[in-house]
């Protein structure tokens, strides 16, 4: 088995770098042409989804193969082979085969347990079957992978551990509420009528929105799926149930009045550039509420789920330096013992800053201290020089040792947003809103790149560990069943090449015994075939055992040369057990 995969996924690679990757339909298919035209690789396969690229091969080097695959991504992604190697992962063997059977398990997903990846799977191995690049190792690696991930969902409570994107970005809407009581009543847009974009608008609709309109570029599938929706969640169904849903569809050149209408929009497209823009959301809540849309007050810095300060597009922003107003007299104030004139105290001054306490003496800092720390120290007498000294001198060596002089600010209050009326939620790679949509007022946007941080702290189920029990043990049963088919053929051919012998025994006999009837004839040609039976079970049997341990691939060489077999034999052997098993296998 020379099994390999390059990639990079959202565990490897920012989102940033993800979506400028991210391959289109066209792209996969000449990359896949490409990888089994290329020396190294004989089968091919790509597993593309929002937030994984995956190319798996069977090559005959492995260094020479994993140069040659990477190379192939980066000039079919678009981005450079220097910036995208940093990012890329790199499995073989038994490692590719745990990695594709974690994969399918939805171990590796941005939301661990998700069970849509199995779909992504199969779509991924039609597509090598009609491309006619995945031969006997990826067929049986990728039907393989469905079983496992198939049986994971089925003996576990994997699903337990999480959701599918959409029902976790849905949660994040929701800002932690229950989503059903989030979507009741509200109306939604769905842009998109692929496979996620479908999960979407069912999802919502068993959530209970009222209405859910899908638009796409291609308006017959869009129609096609509002009506599917119609049939399960429709009127029809239920003339007194509350929560039926009324669906439609609607050309793509309908999005700027649908905007107007919509509480919530979902978009998950294959489009290479923006489909919303930041301007077009703009319009869309002016439509909505009647007044231009303002940038949030903390628009320069939103908090992402992890704390960190970051700009509308997600990158790291340093915060602002804040503008120090001038000083207030130093006199004494009537707040608690505070040493300032706060009637001077201009709005945005820090009472507690370095600047408040700056040429202050030393009996006055120390009441100031007092007062920022919340005692009721009185504001002394006149202290002496020397006492004024020592204070001092113990402040300046407090100021060589950090730095500046210990200042204690009391926390400011966090900026606020106003509650969000129009919910979006981007689930396209690449991205399909414009993330300049963070900084409006009054508009919530979960994207991928959200999405990945929320889901640092999901929480796993603990049938995760089964779950990867069941990977391990699967694994090493698909290498042992590798192992043993390679020396199969070798078996075969050794077993073909004792009938001939035998034949050929038999008809000698024929020539030198003709007086013997058909019966004693039919006795020891029973007898011959007996006897090389029995000399070949043990050896055979054994040696198939032997093979399937780990480095039993040597047997089979072993085997051909103890016996003398002839190498095109055992090949043509191995030719038509391929042939065969491609053909009896279901698409």
């Amino acid at each position: 088995m020379s099994l390999l995969v390059v990639g990079l996924s959202h565990r490897s690679a920012p989102v940033s770098v993800l979506e400028r990757a991210a391959l289109s339909a066209d792209a996969q298919i000449k990359l896949l042409q490409d990888t089994v035209a290329a020396e190294p690789a004989t089968e091919a396969a790509v597993l593309a989804t929002c937030n994984r690229i995956e190319l798996y091969a069977d090559v005959d080097k492995f260094h020479a193969g994993v140069a040659e695959l990477s190379t192939l991504l980066a000039q079919h992604s678009g981005v450079g082979l220097e910036e995208l190697t940093p990012y890329l992962y790199v499995h073989y063997e038994d490692r590719a085969v745990h990695h594709l059977f974690s994969v399918a398990c939805g171990l590796d997903s941005m939301v661990v347990g998700e069970g849509q990846i199995l779909g992504q799977i199969k779509d991924s191995l039609a597509k090598a079957q009609d491309l006619h690049t995945a031969g006997k190792l990826l067929n049986d690696l990728f039907q393989q992978a469905l079983r496992v991930g198939k049986r994971a969902h089925s003996e576990t409570g994997i699903d337990r551990a999480g959701q599918s994107l959409v029902t976790f970005g849905l949660e994040q809407l929701a800002v932690g509420g229950a989503v059903e009581d989030w979507a009741r009543g509200k109306k939604a847009l769905v842009i998109g009528a692929g496979s996620m974009s479908s999960l979407a608008a069912a999802t919502l609709a068993r959530a209970g929105v009222a209405e859910v309109v899908v638009a796409n570029r291609t308006f017959e599938r869009a129609d096609r799926l509002a009506h599917l929706l119609e049939e399960q969640y429709g009127q029809g169904l239920a003339e007194a149930d509350d929560n039926a849903v009324t669906a439609r569809a609607v050309r793509m050149d309908a999005l700027p009045g649908e905007l107007t209408r919509a509480d919530v929009v979902v978009s998950c497209t294959g489009a290479t550039g923006l489909v919303l823009t930041a301007e077009t959301i703009a319009q869309a809540v002016e439509g909505r509420t009647g007044a231009p849309v303002a940038e949030a007050a903390d628009s320069a810095r939103t908090t992402d789920d992890r704390g960190a300060r970051t700009t509308g597009d997600g990158s790291a922003r340093t915060a602002p330096k804040a503008t120090v107003a001038p000083l207030p007299p130093a006199g004494v104030g009537s707040d608690e013992n505070c040493p300032l004139d706060l009637a001077a105290v201009q709005p945005g001054f820090s009472l507690m800053g370095e600047a408040a306490v700056a040429g202050m003496d030393a009996a006055t800092l120390e009441q100031h201290a007092a007062w920022a720390a919340g005692g009721t120290t009185a504001r002394p007498g006149r202290r002496t020089p020397e006492a004024d000294a020592e204070l001092i001198t113990a402040l300046a060596a407090t100021a060589a040792t950090v730095g500046r002089i210990p200042e204690r600010r009391r926390p400011e209050p966090p900026a606020e947003r106003p509650a969000p009326l129009f919910f979006l939620l981007d689930l396209a790679m690449p991205r399909d809103i414009d993330a300049a949509v963070h900084r409006l007022a009054g508009v919530r946007l979960v994207d991928i790149e959200s999405l990945a941080d929320a889901s640092v702290d999901a929480p796993m189920a603990a049938d995760v560990d089964q779950v990867r029990r069941i990977v391990s043990d699967e694994v090493a049963a698909f290498g042992a069943a590798l192992r043993a088919a390679h020396i199969t053929p070798t078996v075969v051919a050794l077993r073909t090449m004792a009938a001939d012998v035998v034949a050929g025994e038999i008809a000698r006999l024929d020539g030198r015994l003709p007086d013997l009837d058909e019966r004693q004839r039919g006795e020891i040609r029973q007898a011959v075939h007996r006897v090389v039976d029995k000399l070949l079970h043990a050896p055979t049997v054994r040696v198939k055992q032997l093979a399937a341990e780990p480095g039993g691939a040597g047997y089979a060489d072993a085997l051909r040369t103890l016996f003398d077999l002839d190498p095109e034999t055992v090949a043509s052997v191995s030719r038509a057990g391929d042939s065969t098993d491609t053909k009896d296998r279901p698409a």
